[in-house]
């Protein structure tokens, strides 16, 4: 049986705190007493995990009376997609990122499986086997910026 890590089981956590409702809002501080952690590890949660790429928008405001607020969207028609995950690249992109776009993408019935496994096969490590990460995650943030441009443009 595989071990969750303390980052899986606050976002499982969050998860759940969010359940069928659109919206939530946190306090960084308790959560980190909950899970007895330090604060950082909960803006690295909510980082990684709650990214527009997995849909996701987060709003946070520090201070005394601060919060994270963590919204699940749902995004209109392919476009809006599109362009939301268009926007979540730089230049670079990691294997984990582009997995997390591809997801999405499937998860939103802009493409099938099939597609969606062709497209993981196309980010993948050993696909983009260059010795230079850096030229690696620019390469995979141009592959992806030009398969989501062309599915804006497929009916």
């Amino acid at each position: 049986m595989e071990e969750k890590s303390m980052s899986d089981i606050i976002e499982q956590y969050l998860k759940s705190v969010l359940g069928e409702s659109p919206t939530v809002e946190i306090r960084r501080s308790e959560i980190a007493d909950h899970f007895d952690v330090v604060p950082s590890q909960i803006n690295y949660v909510i980082k990684t995990r709650f990214t527009p790429q997995r849909g996701y928008l987060v709003e946070s405001k520090r201070g005394g009376g601060g919060y994270i607020r963590i919204e699940r969207v749902s995004l209109l028609d392919d476009v809006d997609i599109l362009d939301t995950l268009l926007k979540g690249i730089g230049d670079l992109l990691t294997e984990r990122d582009a997995t997390a776009m591809i997801q999405t993408l499937y998860q939103e019935k802009v493409v099938t499986k099939r597609e969606g496994n062709l497209m993981l096969m196309m980010i993948d490590e050993q696909t983009l086997a260059m010795s230079d990460r850096y030229a690696r995650q620019r390469l995979r943030a141009h592959v992806m910026k030009m398969l989501l441009n062309r599915l804006r443009y497929e009916g």
